[in-house]
């Protein structure tokens, strides 16, 4: 089935400049032209559609919101739209293109040399140079400051670099992993090549969501890396944070998209099906769900503009990011199940894209923060007390 319904119940796109709207639009039409074809076949099979990247760049979607170095230059509200279009398809290739350009290219664009931002960027804008950012580890997810990578110096210079990531996106398709390390205990972020000597990419195969997606685990045995592969400008949990703040602005807006392509579904689906006599979209109970769903993508998008005017004004602080990306994942879910629910056994079918949305929308609800994490983000936040410890 074909979702052509643009969901709009407010009329946002009135607050939109011409170019957000452009931007939209493009990779919308993307999405239904190459995308949703392919996507589910894909899904099944457990891959990555390695045919999209380049078209990925050609629309400018790889560190979409950077200046300079080859990259789009896209304001942040016009990078959320991409982001929306692109999860409206599959979180899978949103996930791509969300760790290539807020998770890797933005930690050498705001914190790497004049050296390293000419070495990699153009490169990695054009898909040719892929990334991939580790900071999870086996056994510190939420609180990675407890990280066990290490990085020592080299008496002749350089870093040798010891230590496990797990959970990360695009690792076995990377050119170059931004790892962070405790060096002399500090936390440092190193350009590592991935055909370094002691570096491995396992691939994490065994998983029913994201599996259009590539998830691996890295392991760093002795790697040695020059000293030019640091980066210089950030140290401490500041770096690799305000990474994850970037990635999370863009979920806000992803889950969306993944909400409306599971609305756009049921409501199809609903006029479509009759039962008793009637189309579902009838009963009061199918409405109920409907209206339920609309409202929340509603107000998921009026979250996700605010805040990215805000962050274009560069007033938009990482809790209220948190908030966002909280909102918008639960909602999102929710939306998945009852569109689910209303397609009944079909719901579960390949030929519809709502079981594949709340498989996936499953690991978006947990990574870049957990729900509960990012509720204790806010809660500290608003009563000024941290509720981390116990």
């Amino acid at each position: 089935m074909t979702f052509v319904m643009n969901v709009d119940y407010y009329n946002i796109e009135e607050e939109l400049t011409d170019e957000e709207r452009l931007v939209k639009q493009n990779v919308r039409r993307f999405v239904d032209n190459k995308v949703t074809p392919i996507v589910g076949d894909h899904y099944q099979a457990g891959t990555f559609p390695m045919e999209l990247i380049g078209e990925c760049a050609e629309l400018g979607l790889l560190g979409a919101n950077l200046e300079g170095y080859g990259c789009a230059g896209m304001g942040d509200v016009a990078y959320g739209l991409a982001m929306q279009e692109l999860e409206r398809g599959d979180s899978g290739l949103r996930s791509f293109a969300s760790v290539q350009g807020a998770l890797c290219m933005y930690p050498i664009y705001a914190f790497g040399s004049e050296e390293q931002k000419e070495r990699y960027l153009p490169k990695m804008a054009t898909g040719e140079i892929i990334g991939c950012f580790g900071l999870t580890e086996p056994d510190f997810g939420s609180n990675p400051t407890g990280m066990l990578t290490r990085a020592e110096p080299l008496p002749n210079g350089g870093f040798r670099i010891n230590g496990t990531k797990r959970w990360i996106t695009n690792g076995n398709l990377a050119k170059i992993a931004i790892i962070w390390a405790k060096l002399e205990g500090r936390v440092r972020g190193f350009i590592v090549p991935t055909d370094s000597e002691g570096f491995t990419a396992q691939k994490i195969e065994d998983k029913f969501s994201l599996r259009a997606s590539v998830t691996s685990e890295l392991i760093l045995e002795n790697v040695e890396v020059g000293e030019d592969s640091i980066l210089p400008n950030v140290a401490g949990m500041r770096g690799p944070l305000s990474c994850l703040s970037q990635a999370r602005y863009g979920i806000a807006w992803g889950a969306m998209g993944a909400a409306m392509g599971c609305y756009e579904c049921a409501l199809d689906y609903a006029k479509e099906r009759v039962q008793f006599s009637k189309p579902i979209a009838g009963y009061q109970l199918v409405q109920n769900k409907l209206v339920h769903m609309i409202t929340e993508i509603t107000k998921g998008q009026l979250m996700a503009l605010r805040l990215g005017r805000l962050k274009e004004q560069g007033k938009a602080r990482p809790q209220q990011i948190s908030m966002a990306k909280r909102n918008n994942v639960f909602h999102a879910l929710e939306i998945a199940r009852m569109a689910r629910d209303v397609l009944g056994g079909n719901g579960i079918m390949y030929a519809y894209p709502v079981g594949r949305h709340m498989m996936n929308l499953e690991t978006v609800y947990t990574y870049e923060g957990t729900h509960d994490i990012h509720t204790l983000i806010i809660g500290q936040d608003i009563t000024g007390i941290a509720a981390f410890d116990g």
